[in-house]
C-alpha cells in the first residue's frame, strides 16, 4: 500500500476514535454518492455531521484543513443530500473537518465544527 494511503487509513482510524471518545455515533465511513465521498458521517444527539478528514506530515505548505477546495465542498453538499434522502433524515446537519498532523514526536488532532456551509 502506498505511503499516502497508509497515512489516510491511520488518520481515519484516529478521527473515528476521537469522535467516539467525544460522544459521536459513527453512522457511515467512506460514503459514496456519484463522484463524492464523505470520510465519516457521525451523529451526536439529533444532528448529523458530515466530516472531511485532512492529514499531513508537516505544516510546510499550510494546515491540513486549508486543503479543502470549493469543488470538495460542493461534492460534500451533494453527498449529504443523497444520504439524507436515502436515510429519510429530516434533522439538522453540519459539515465538519478533522485535521490531523503527524509530527515526529506527536500527533495533533483538531476538530473544526461547522467548518463549511
Amino acid at each position: 500500500m502506498a505511503k499516502h494511503l497508509r497515512l489516510g487509513k491511520k488518520a481515519e482510524y484516529l478521527a473515528t476514535d476521537f469522535l467516539r471518545k467525544h460522544g459521536y455515533y459513527i453512522r457511515d465511513k467512506n460514503y459514496r454518492s456519484g463522484p463524492a465521498e464523505v470520510d465519516i458521517i457521525a451523529q451526536k444527539t439529533k444532528r448529523l455531521h458530515f466530516i472531511e478528514i485532512k492529514s499531513k506530515h508537516s505544516l510546510r505548505f499550510g494546515e491540513p484543513e486549508e486543503q479543502i477546495g470549493k469543488g470538495k465542498v460542493r461534492r460534500y453538499h451533494q453527498a449529504a443530500e443523497s444520504f439524507q434522502l436515502e436515510e429519510k433524515w429530516h434533522g439538522e446537519i453540519q459539515f465538519d473537518t478533522i485535521s490531523i498532523t503527524f509530527f515526529p514526536q506527536a500527533v495533533k488532532i483538531e476538530h473544526f465544527e461547522d467548518a463549511f456551509s
